[in-house]
């Protein structure tokens, strides 16, 4: 938290001076006459009514320029090429770029035009190069939003809004929707904060499953170098920057041991050190990293397409008390998800489920979809870590989430969820699962149904804050996840950076 900082001026008193009494009634009549006569023969008052009038010319110019924030040039062309359909943002339909400050009221944005090597070229476009997991291909795809979905249950002409988005994807969607930012700026000294656009997710996921540690690093240390160059980042060592990272902080954080040789070593440099990163999943000790919420499928164009699903959400006839969607770990020692699926296996008449084993789950699909509809609440046990993108997609649905692990959402996306978990959620302590004193299904049938609708109304109050709006410029007046994020970043450093300012001027 930062200090808190008077908004009192700091300015010295001046004081007023009055001009003399005179009774002479002539005196300014005398003095006003040879004023107009001294100053309008002077031949500085002619450049002086010149340069007046050429700086009226240059403000109705720059007032119906396509260019309202400076009059640098339009972005290069490795700015608006990263995606075939991006648009410089003054040509933009979509793009609003107000004159004042009124509609940007934190600052505004630069986003670094980067080599290619580091983004354009890391979103793949075919399958050949991300094993394990092929469904990594395409990120590009429909500005990281993925392919249209196809089978899923949807009212009215809500097809549009759905996609087979990748969990991993945020770093392209982040990028495409900031090179359209309404608060974004070509002229970086009129910059609050500068983005990154580094896909270092992409640059080390290749190598998370290969032996060829080193090369996890050689990209993401290219781009420090890079970044540690720019005068922007020198004036704060990073402080006003940040950047994407579309896997969990993990991923980026190689410790030395033999046996803890995962990920890359990209938030252990120094030059990272005071850069902010979004991140669908945050380490709990470092305040630069701010969770995200994992990519859905459901990315709205429109408010009305927002309200549309939920409404839906909200009126579907749910016949399970819950479901759980995901796959035993036979790997892992007791494994919870293992627990859960079997539990619900014997509770076929309250509980649904979704064998992830069997149903392909990683984008999303109709089986997913139609268990979530249909069920009260659905259980969020941690994933492969704490997290996990199925708790968005739960959400999403207008379904309850029941967490076993506080770190699972309660610690993490406090930008985003409600702030009294008990408003939207249920916790269930996940060792009186394991011992037999708590029963899922008698707690979760101990609340009524005005509870149950409570906490349901309250998911779906919260679904614009959790997913990732179709539109470059939003949606309008609501507010979804990403403008939620940027903003609460450029409030950061503008707080910093008026609390640096105050504290330099009482030294």
């Amino acid at each position: 938290m930062l200090p808190p900082y008077s908004d009192e001026s700091l300015e010295a008193d001046e004081t007023i001076r009055k001009p003399p009494k005179s009774n002479n009634n002539d005196f300014f009549k005398n003095a006003v006459s040879n004023f107009q006569y001294q100053i309008c023969t002077h031949p500085r008052f002619w450049l002086f009514t010149f340069f007046l009038f050429f700086q009226l010319v240059v403000l109705i110019f720059t007032r119906n320029s396509p260019f309202p924030f400076s009059v640098h040039s339009p972005p290069s062309p490795s700015e608006i090429t990263v995606f075939t359909d991006i648009q410089a943002p003054h040509q933009g339909k979509n793009v609003i770029y107000p004159f004042g400050d009124s509609e940007c009221e934190y600052g505004r944005v630069y986003v670094y035009s980067l080599p290619s090597k580091f983004n354009k070229d890391l979103a793949l476009s075919t399958c050949d190069d991300l094993d394990p997991w092929k469904w990594q291909c395409g990120l590009a795809t429909h500005d990281g939003y993925g392919k249209k979905s196809t089978d899923l249950i949807l009212p009215g002409n809500l097809s549009s809004a759905w996609y087979r988005t990748n969990q991993f994807s945020s770093e392209v969607i982040f990028h495409y929707r900031l090179l359209n930012y309404k608060c974004r700026t070509n002229d970086p000294d009129s910059a609050t904060a500068f983005y990154i656009p580094f896909y270092a997710g992409q640059a080390v996921g290749k190598y998370l499953w290969t032996n060829e540690i080193e090369n996890r690093d050689i990209l993401s240390n290219k781009l420090l170098k890079w970044v540690q160059r720019q005068k922007y980042f020198k004036k704060y060592n990073g402080l006003d920057h940040f950047l994407t990272l579309g896997r969990i902080t993990w991923d980026f954080r190689r410790l030395g041991e033999p046996e803890k040789l995962w990920g890359s070593t990209f938030l252990n440099r120094p030059q990272m050190q005071n850069v902010t990163r979004f991140t669908i999943e945050k380490a709990p000790w470092d305040a630069n990293d701010i969770s995200i919420p994992y990519p859905t499928g459901f990315h709205p164009h429109s408010e009305k397409e927002l309200t549309q699903w939920q409404e839906f959400v909200l009126s579907y006839n749910r016949t399970s008390v819950f479901t759980f969607i995901g796959a035993a770990r036979g790997d892992i020692d007791s494994d919870f998800r293992s627990r859960l699926m079997s539990y619900c296996r014997n509770e076929s008449d309250t509980c649904r489920v979704v064998d992830c084993a069997v149903v392909p789950c990683s984008n999303g699909s109709s089986e997913i979809q139609k268990a979530l509809l249909s069920s009260d609440f659905c259980l969020q046990p941690k994933g492969d870590s704490l997290t996990r993108r199925s708790v968005f997609d739960c959400m999403v649905a207008g379904s309850v989430p029941v967490f076993f692990w506080r770190r699972t959402a309660y610690t993490q996306y406090d930008w985003f969820l409600p702030k009294d978990p008990g408003s939207y959620s249920v916790f269930i302590d996940p060792e009186a699962v394991r011992n037999g004193t708590a029963s899922i299904k008698e707690i979760l049938k101990s609340y009524s149904k005005d509870q149950v609708r409570k906490m349901r109304e309250k998911v779906v109050e919260t679904i614009p804050r959790i997913v990732y709006a179709r539109p470059s410029g939003g949606l309008g007046s609501v507010k979804d996840a990403f403008e939620i994020a940027v903003e609460g970043v450029l409030k950061r450093v503008k707080d910093e950076n008026e609390w640096k300012e105050y504290v330099d001027m009482g030294s």
